[in-house]
């Protein structure tokens, strides 16, 4: 089991299905959830608000692990210039997936690795396009009573039944619509000397 309560590199989240990702890569980890304001600031861009809740969830958590490797990554959906956040309630849900019906949603996941060995960070944005098919409306509801996404930035899980909303994926790393970019964090971790495939 990669979770290790001693091992150099840490998850700053409680999400299972980043740790699920992490566990793809089988370096031992440990996680701790940080605990940050994710409102966005007056003016902000997309870009720049990924960029800083990444980094902050790892620095939340970097002043309890001196002598690690720490990663933190945040999410969110672009629809027609506008920030989508999680929906929370169903309804809104519901909403949301009417809207992006037949239509494309752009996703923006920032990602941090913060080495507190040597005093450095790194910090990727992941951009990734969903593709909508025609969604009847008994579909949709059907979607979200089964999965219940209601803490998942553009209100569908991709790691399950989210597969079927959609026409077509855009983008370099699809594991980046669950959260967590594995393409980026392999690199980034190579170049903090964690590779996943080294052999020291």
């Amino acid at each position: 089991m990669p979770l290790a309560p001693n091992a150099t590199l840490v998850l700053a989240s409680s999400s299972r299905s980043r740790q699920a990702l992490l566990d793809r890569l089988q370096l031992p980890y440990q996680c701790q959830s940080p605990d940050i304001d994710e409102t966005p600031l007056p003016h902000e861009t997309p870009e720049a608000l990924v960029h800083r809740l990444s980094l902050s969830k790892a620095h939340a958590v970097a002043e309890f692990f001196p002598a690690h490797c720490i990663i933190g990554s945040d999410q969110i959906a672009l629809f027609e210039g506008e920030v989508l956040g999680k929906p929370h309630t169903a309804e809104r849900a519901c909403a949301n997936l009417k809207r992006f019906s037949g239509q494309r949603v752009s996703f923006l996941t920032g990602l941090a690795l913060v080495d507190t060995r040597q005093q450095r960070h790194q910090v990727h944005i992941e951009t990734f396009d969903v593709v909508f098919r025609t969604l009847r409306d008994a579909e949709i509801e059907r979607y979200v009573a089964l999965e219940q996404p209601l803490d998942s930035a553009g209100s569908f899980r991709m790691e399950g039944l989210g597969i079927t909303l959609f026409e077509r994926l855009e983008g370099r790393d699809p594991n980046a619509l669950i959260g967590l970019p594995l393409i980026a964090l392999c690199d980034m971790l190579r170049q903090a000397g964690m590779d996943p495939l080294g052999t020291a």
